[in-house]
């Protein structure tokens, strides 16, 4: 692998961001903000007499031109129902994709705001609302290119990259025990829920990509759009450990939901699924993106023994979930 693949980021310095802003027909004030993102690089860039422009470059390799596109066109479609989503910026010609140099990238307009307060009534029912409405439109078409999330990709694969080549000698042998529990968990909760509907989802619905403005809800980030069940939009919405507090969650985040869209019960039997191949996944992310620089710097703790530990007590934790009775709606 070349070091422009190995590496992909290391030539994207604030001159080439402001270049390839420009190159679209702005004018830089020359300030560059580095925004919190890791998966891509993410920059506020101040515009001459106007609002700062948000950046996205995409990281080389992860999705294909149609694949982006296809993230881009679902954000249009959600727009133009006038819902609360950050769409990306066209050019005169309609475009949403840009090229500049060996980069891809696309230019969103600023929106500010505040995290969603996960234990307010108040704002889960609407969260439930807006996201009806958002799975309303997710409902009408599939992606053609962009992925589902699976048992395989977001599970086997990850554990046959961990086990491969990650952790540590010592802790082999609990982790592949393990995680072959765990899928088999999974695969029953999969199985129990039988053949739920998969839509275009935001897919990482997490507090971090929802902005609270303007007395509702703004959806930012629609970086891991991909095909799957309507709960894996609703589940991380629910916060703690207490099961009593997850079900009042629910039930206002499913009444909001259901003023739009209607809500399958069938899928509450996949929340725990969903949230143990998310932390599959997440390791293996990190995995994958370790020879990038910025991920042994900002993440220092990650591939220690000690982290590996944590990880394995979290994951059998995770198996006692599975093996509880899923939530209900009241």
């Amino acid at each position: 692998m070349s070091d422009n693949l190995s590496q992909p980021f290391y030539q994207l310095t604030p001159d080439t961001v402001i270049d390839a802003v420009e190159s679209m027909g702005y004018l830089s004030d020359g300030r560059i903000l580095a925004l919190n993102s890791y998966e891509n690089r993410v920059y506020q860039v101040g515009i001459e007499d106007s609002e700062p422009l948000i950046a996205k470059f995409y990281r080389p390799l992860r999705w294909s031109d149609e694949q982006i596109l296809e993230e881009h066109q679902f954000c249009f479609e959600l727009a133009e129902q006038e819902l609360p989503v950050v769409a990306p910026l066209t050019n005169a010609a309609g475009e949403s994709l840009f090229h500049f140099n060996n980069y891809r990238f696309s230019l969103f307009p600023r929106r500010g705001g505040r995290a969603p307060e996960l234990d307010d009534p108040d704002h889960l029912y609407q969260l439930g609302h807006t996201l009806g409405r958002i799975h309303l439109v997710g409902a009408v078409q599939p992606f053609v290119h962009r992925p589902a999330l699976d048992i395989q990709t977001y599970g086997r694969d990850s554990v046959a990259l961990i086990s491969g080549d990650f952790i540590p000698a010592s802790l082999r042998e609990a982790y592949t025990s393990l995680c072959a529990d765990l899928l088999d968990g999974i695969e029953a909760c999969f199985a129990a829920a039988g053949d739920v509907r998969l839509i275009r989802a935001h897919g990482d619905c997490h507090g971090g990509n929802i902005l609270w403005r303007d007395d509702m809800p703004n959806f930012v980030d629609f970086d891991d759009a991909r095909m799957a069940p309507a709960i894996q939009d609703l589940w991380m919405l629910l916060t703690g450990d207490d099961r009593v507090q997850q079900q009042l969650q629910l039930a206002e985040v499913i009444a909001g939901y259901n003023e739009f869209a209607d809500f399958d019960p069938r899928e509450l039997h996949l929340v725990e699924a969903l949230r143990t191949l998310r932390m599959m996944h997440y390791s293996a992310w990190l995995a994958r993106r370790w020879d990038d620089p910025a991920f042994p710097h900002n993440f220092t703790w990650f591939n220690t023994e000690r982290y590996w530990g944590e990880h394995i007590l979290q994951l059998r934790e995770q198996l006692s979930a599975l093996q509880q009775p899923p939530l209900t709606l009241l």
